[in-house]
């Protein structure tokens, strides 16, 4: 008997399950008999008034425990990870390697494979310097010009991130924790003993494509990459990347 799929999902820095947008609408539609669960990262989402932990091996025992709850039975798991969500599922991988059976990394990067100034863009750091200063939908608008390239779905994604700051706001401190627990994460000699599958994109502003492109290398993972997409790619081109998976799982 066939195993159901789960996708487990897994956002980035100061973002939650409800910044995932429209992506979980295609990736449902592209499998439409798959279970999807999105877990918040602590100190965001159903947790944002909670402290966020300040290593990413504690942000894993934290989420573990809604990935217990969610489990089923029989099942195939699969996390799709964007950015620091994806160092939480190469820790995840390493602290309990046999929870999933393969999974997709989106824009991410992993200290001591790429140097500081690729797993943060210079340029990027100096436009992050100044969301402490803004407020409401104007410090939404800045993160957006930031993470998003598309144009055309800067306006419907600004009015959900917006509605999403309003009820449940990161606070300043929590985006200081899980900065530095992002800045400080190293996986050491691990190489992940699941299938996996990088996306990336070319010309992500915030988090260059040689951090990918170091990972794909060093563990002799596949990649793709999206000639136009930013660093937060479900946003920009969700269906792209619900196909890619796709097209990862059957191969």
């Amino acid at each position: 008997m066939t195993k159901q799929k789960h996708f487990y999902l897994i956002r980035g820095l100061i973002r939650e399950k409800a910044h995932w947008g429209n992506f979980l609408d295609h990736l449902q539609a592209t499998f439409p008999n798959a279970k999807l669960t999105p877990i918040d990262i602590p100190g965001a989402g159903d947790y944002h008034s909670t402290a966020s932990p300040l290593s990413v091996s504690g942000m894993v025992e934290v989420m573990r425990r809604d990935y217990l709850k969610a489990k089923l039975a029989e099942e195939d798991a699969h996390f799709i990870a964007v950015s620091l969500g994806g160092m939480i599922a190469v820790e995840w991988m390493k602290k309990y390697p046999t929870d999933f059976s393969g999974g997709t990394l989106i824009n991410t990067s992993m200290g001591g494979i790429s140097p500081f100034h690729h797993r943060l863009i210079p340029e990027a750091l100096l436009f992050l310097l100044r969301v402490p200063f803004l407020q409401g939908r104007g410090k939404e608008s800045h993160i957006l010009k930031l993470v998003t390239n598309h144009q055309e779905t800067f306006g419907e994604n600004l009015d959900l991130w917006d509605s999403i700051q309003k009820e449940r706001p990161v606070s300043f401190e929590n985006s200081l924790r899980q900065l530095f627990a992002a800045g400080t994460f190293r996986p050491g000699q691990f190489i992940p003993p699941l299938p996996l599958h990088l996306l990336a994109s070319t010309n992500d502003r915030m988090v260059s494509v040689e951090c990918s492109r170091a990972i794909a290398k060093k563990w002799h993972t596949p990649i793709e990459e999206h000639p136009t997409g930013g660093h937060d790619l479900t946003s920009d081109d969700p269906k792209w990347v619900a196909d890619r998976i796709k097209d990862f799982i059957e191969s």
